[in-house]
């Protein structure tokens, strides 16, 4: 090993094919070493927690439940409401807001085992079995190698020194003015050689024969990435799948707390908007929360919404009511099905009021001299 690493020494190369199982294989490895301390870090954002959470796995002791920050801000908000007030519009607001930020840490509990179990186990499973398996047939592979490349330059001395020893053996001696001593020893030594050179071809046939089975045990541990990578994607649907649950829940969770929001809103403000931010969408279905979560919500036509007497309204007859006005920022960009609806870019700012008998998931928009119906799901009203 020196020695090749010195320059001073042969080495016996791997073929291409297995130099590319040993490259794909440390790619692999690498990857999901990354994927899967990056996704420790979405999951846990907390360092101090997940170095908590890794000695309880060294020591195989069981993970104490952790309260989530969504549960814990609910905590804080109901304990608020309990003290300032539960029947004052701020403390019902407070128990509203709290319930729903429970069940935003309820689902994100669920999501935080689910993907645990279903993304992070497999991974961590082959890092700490399959990669440890194969770490080691490589290493002992290297040795065999080295073993071999050691016979291969034992051999080599041998047969070199032979041919030296052979060389002197075959002059003849002149018996009248030396002793045939140095002939005697160079034929000896010849003989010598030959047993080294018999001895070193048999530890090299064996050596050979260790290193080609010790290469084909590596080659299919190798050839199994594959099969990893099959496993990995399965395991990557089922965590986009869990993910995809989670923000459907946290979705359903958010709309039916601003509807409530909505609803009290407008007992407390009269005047004011007042009104549902619930899309017209199918509702989110838990067997299929990939199409939930990834659908925009469907704003219906203004003709199928409006009523019949609104369906003939000219907007620029309109006046805004003296009170009751309000800005909103815009979220998406809508585009304007026809022209009694205005047409909206995201962030801008405009303002908007409600008229009687309007339906709530509509209202009035301005935008400098140009008026229309804009949708509420779109839109961020301020205060």
């Amino acid at each position: 090993f020196t020695e090749e690493k010195f320059g001073q020494a042969e080495k016996t190369e791997l073929d291409a094919h297995f130099e590319n199982l040993l490259a794909r294989a440390d790619s692999t490895k690498n990857w999901t070493e990354k994927i899967l301390r990056q996704t420790e870090v979405l999951l846990q954002p907390n360092p101090s927690a997940r170095v908590e959470e890794f000695l309880y796995e060294k020591l195989d002791r069981k993970v104490p439940s952790r309260v989530t920050n969504g549960e814990l801000l609910a905590q804080y908000m109901a304990d608020a409401a309990s003290e300032l007030g539960p029947t004052t519009p701020y403390g019902k607001t407070l128990i509203k807001v709290a319930e729903a930020e429970k069940q935003l840490g309820a689902a994100e509990r669920d999501f935080i085992h689910t993907a645990s179990i279903s993304f992070l186990t497999p991974l961590r499973n082959f890092l700490e079995g399959d990669w440890k398996t194969i770490s080691k047939e490589r290493r002992l592979l290297q040795n065999r190698r080295l073993d071999l490349d050691a016979c291969k330059a034992r051999l080599k001395k041998a047969k070199a020194a032979e041919a030296k020893a052979t060389c002197e053996g075959d002059t003849v001696p002149d018996f009248q003015e030396t002793r045939p001593r140095n002939y005697i020893l160079s034929a000896s030594a010849s003989a010598l050689w030959n047993d080294e050179v018999d001895k070193a071809e048999q530890e090299l046939r064996v050596a050979q024969t260790e290193f080609d089975r010790q290469a084909e045990v590596t080659r299919l541990l190798l050839e199994g990435i594959s099969s990893t990578h099959v496993n990995h994607l399965r395991c990557l649907h089922e965590f986009v799948k869990s993910q995809t649950t989670y923000y459907a829940q946290c979705y359903r969770h958010m709309l039916d707390l601003q509807k409530q929001l909505g609803s009290s809103q407008g007992a407390i403000f009269p005047g004011t908007f007042v009104g549902t931010t619930e899309p017209a969408s199918p509702p989110l279905s838990s067997t299929s929360p990939t199409t939930a979560a990834a659908t925009m919500p469907v704003v219906p036509s203004v003709a199928s919404l409006a009523p019949p007497g609104e369906a003939s309204l000219c907007l620029e007859e309109v006046a805004p009511p003296a009170s009751g006005t309000r800005k909103a920022r815009v979220l998406y960009d809508y585009e304007a099905a026809d022209s009694s609806e205005l047409a909206l870019l995201a962030d801008e700012l405009i303002t908007v009021y409600s008229l009687p008998g309007m339906d709530p998931d509509w209202l009035i928009g301005e935008r400098g001299n140009k008026k229309g119906k804009v949708p509420v799901t779109y839109l961020e009203l301020l205060s």
